[in-house]
């Protein structure tokens, strides 16, 4: 297919959505409901042969990795949705303004489908960020066009398969391709859409919708910070970072991005480090269990940071349990790797790492650590790790990030009952649970006059004369 009959077809499928949107009405419970569970459907039939995919695009990906973070990741929120659409869909009433709402005018709100909702999805979590966003937006009674990444084919190629046998054209239709077919379908005139992935590229895909007004939700990334306090338990704080760390080989908008420890503690973090990764992952390069980097071009990106701090001065550590070789390998994994003491003219503190390296800065005052956090992008996430409590107001108080978990990292995302978002670089709207549902609907706001008022307002209103001096 040309890249112009691909153009056509998003428009024509545009088109059909939206009006089988104006001519089906109002969306019932149920009909959000059936949609909902023909997604889950889709996942738990194809389990399995999702986690096959994607650890075919990458090269490896666990597949116990895979069933729990994209093929589990992505049941809960559907189901979730399910569960707690009838309750979202009822109006909200407020309270009128006085003296109206003594004389029998009312108000309310009503959440209405916004349309057509356009969904680009990433490659590092290919089958959670493309069905997980589907309980907001088939809760909210929308239809949807998917574009998934160019990254993981294999992946992508099948949700378009299993997704279009399960759904009508006019309900849900999925478009691969690469770049062009990308910034073709940014630019197309949806009621909305939702952009995960790179800042860089959100820039592209945010000028694009612009130009017709279309409203964005950008799920984006940067550099999550981890502030671990001196009253934090080092060996658990170690373990947990390492953990967020090496899932899906540190490939996540989330990850722990650089940490920064007390200047004492910063030998004994290193080797909690290293005792946390040996009893995950005691080798490395032919474990199941440890993902690899997507592809070679990324691969690259990620030795060339270890060169270029190795090369002004930073201390490189590789923890590799069993010692091995990784000059000579087929699926380009790289072993978790910290980088002690970085400068700021290195590459590595300057980019989104987007894999298994983890900086790790020292302070003598935890005012340092906030001060450093607001010099730099406001983060997706940011990870607090200690027991003192005025310490953890303060860090809550004085920083800004898209959200936070506290002595863990990560794990805010899994919440449903949270909204998840970023704020300024990493970031904008956010969906989950109920937030999800009014992210992708249209608060109406009614006003319901009385006859009272409008009896007041005859009197009130011209032709002016005593009547109207004498309410004044």
């Amino acid at each position: 297919m040309s890249e112009n009959t691909t153009v056509d077809t998003m428009q024509d499928i545009l088109h059909q959505q939206r009006q089988a949107q104006i001519k089906g009405g109002a969306v019932s419970a149920a009909l959000r409901i059936d949609r909902l569970r023909r997604a889950v459907n889709v996942l738990e039939q194809n389990g399995d042969t999702f986690c096959d995919a994607m650890s075919e695009d990458f090269g490896n990906r666990s597949l116990d990795a895979s069933k729990l973070t994209d093929i589990q990741g992505a049941i809960t929120p559907l189901k979730d949705a399910i569960k707690h659409v009838p309750t979202w869909m009822k109006p909200e009433k407020r309270k009128a303004s006085f003296p109206m709402g003594l004389l029998g005018g009312r108000c309310r709100i009503e959440f209405q489908p916004l349309g057509v909702v356009g969904c680009i999805s990433p490659w590092n979590f290919p089958v959670q960020l493309t069905f997980a966003p589907l309980a907001g937006i088939f809760a909210a009674g929308n239809r949807t066009m998917i574009k998934p990444s160019e990254y993981t084919p294999i992946t992508s190629a099948l949700m378009k398969s299993t997704l279009e046998a399960a759904f009508d054209p006019d309900e849900l239709a999925v478009f691969t391709g690469g770049p062009d077919v990308g910034s073709a379908f940014s630019g197309l005139a949806f009621d909305h859409l939702l952009f995960t992935g790179a800042t860089s590229v959100a820039r592209h895909v945010m000028r694009a919708a612009a130009e017709n007004l279309v409203p964005v939700t950008l799920e984006l990334g940067g550099k999550s910070p981890v502030i671990v306090g001196r009253s934090a338990d080092l060996a658990m704080t170690a373990r947990n970072v390492m953990a967020g760390k090496t899932m899906n080989a540190g490939q996540i908008c989330l990850a722990p991005d650089y940490a920064m420890v007390p200047e004492e503690q910063l030998g004994r973090f290193v080797e909690e480090a290293q005792t946390a990764v040996s009893e995950m992952f005691p080798e490395i390069k032919d474990n199941p269990d440890y993902t690899s980097v997507i592809n070679e071009r990324h691969y690259d990106r990620l030795n060339d940071y270890l060169e270029d701090a190795a090369a002004k001065g930073a201390e490189v550590i590789t923890i590799n349990p069993s010692d091995e070789d990784f000059s000579q390998q087929e699926h380009h994994r790289i072993p978790p790797t910290l980088i002690l003491n970085p400068s700021e003219d290195m590459k590595i503190m300057q980019e989104e790492i987007f894999g298994p390296l983890l900086p790790v800065k020292t302070y003598d005052h935890i005012d340092e650590t906030i001060d450093y956090v607001n010099e730099h992008d406001r983060p997706l996430g940011l990870y607090y790790f200690g027991s003192d409590s005025d310490e953890t107001r303060q860090v809550l108080d004085d920083t800004v990030s898209g959200g936070v978990t506290l002595n863990d990292v990560i794990m805010h995302v899994a919440q449903e009952n949270l909204p998840f978002g970023g704020v300024g670089p990493s970031g904008m709207g956010a969906y989950h649970g109920v937030d999800g549902f009014r992210n992708f609907s249209h608060a109406k706001s009614i006003y319901s006059q009385s006859r009272l008022i409008s009896n007041l307002a005859k009197k009130m209103g011209p032709p002016y004369g005593s009547e109207t001096a004498k309410s004044a």
